[in-house]
């Protein structure tokens, strides 16, 4: 799966990280309390956001693998966290090393396709897996194949950023509803994993980490855009319509008038889930 451009992440990113469940960066944070050292997955990774708005809940020595499809965002990752970065080292077997806020990471970059090398990417002792605004995109049998293997290394489970097809647009038009209904008839579509299962995603996170003896906590983030928003709100309704417009399922006429409002705000729903292995 690719397709999404680094300027497009960049764009995001702000509104990401506000965004996040605040109750649950507190578990994580709690779960990790006291560990010296910690080694961290990202799946899909981008261009490192998930990394800079998680690495502060995390302990002081941090080792990423950062792994995503497109080798494009990946040197952009590379690009953007050395710049981000209070300071860089090299060497130590690593990609790159950073330090930031008094953390140290320890970073490699790894192209892989997690439909045949999910195994590989998780590597054998992972401490945390984790994914931002990612599994909305795939299907029901990627996410048990993702289960299980994390679940085989025991590791801890967090993503954020679940898209649940929760959205609301001011100033409304009488087409939103159809136009949503038509949108997630888009995004049902296959995206690289099989038919994804969209907003359905995140009850089936909770219900197949449950099942794999998991304790699942889940909670809302969702986007709250406003007038200070107003390019991403711009570009989030030009991709909605652009969606909608290729299931065909709207009347030229609708969209167009659909297309022509000027948005002042928008919400769109997102769930963020922890999962932590139970006791054995």
């Amino acid at each position: 799966m690719s397709g999404f451009s680094p300027e497009w992440l960049a764009l995001r990113e702000p509104v990401d990280h506000r965004s996040r469940d605040a109750g649950i960066a507190h578990q994580l944070r709690e779960h990790f309390a006291g560990w010296s050292a910690i080694r961290v997955v990202d799946l899909g990774c981008g261009t490192g956001s998930n990394l800079r708005g998680t690495f502060h809940l995390l302990p002081a020595d941090q080792s990423w693998t950062l792994v995503d499809y497109d080798r494009r965002l990946l040197e952009a990752a590379r690009e953007t966290i050395s710049a981000w970065a209070d300071s860089r080292e090299y060497g130590d077997g690593a990609d790159l090393v950073v330090m930031k806020d008094g953390k140290r990471l320890r970073l490699r970059f790894r192209q892989a396709d997690l439909n045949t090398g999910l195994d590989e990417a998780l590597g054998t002792a992972p401490d945390l897996v984790t994914a931002s605004a990612f599994f909305d995109l795939c299907s029901a049998e990627f996410i048990g194949r993702l289960a299980a293997a994390v679940a085989a290394r025991r590791a801890v489970f967090f993503t954020v950023l679940t898209y649940n097809g929760q959205q609301d647009w001011s100033p409304r038009h009488p087409a939103d509803a159809r136009m949503l209904t038509a949108f997630i008839g888009h995004q049902v579509g296959d995206k690289g994993f099989g038919p994804s299962v969209g907003p359905a995603a995140a009850p089936a996170l909770g219900a197949t980490f449950q099942s794999a003896g998991y304790v699942v906590h889940e909670g809302d983030s969702p986007w709250r855009l406003d007038q200070g928003d107003q390019r991403l709100i711009a570009d989030l309704a030009s991709g909605f319509a652009e969606a909608v417009a290729e299931t065909r399922a709207m009347d030229a006429d609708t969209l167009a008038s659909w297309s022509e409002v000027v948005r002042l705000g928008a919400v769109v729903g997102h769930t963020d889930t922890l999962a932590v292995p139970g006791v054995a």
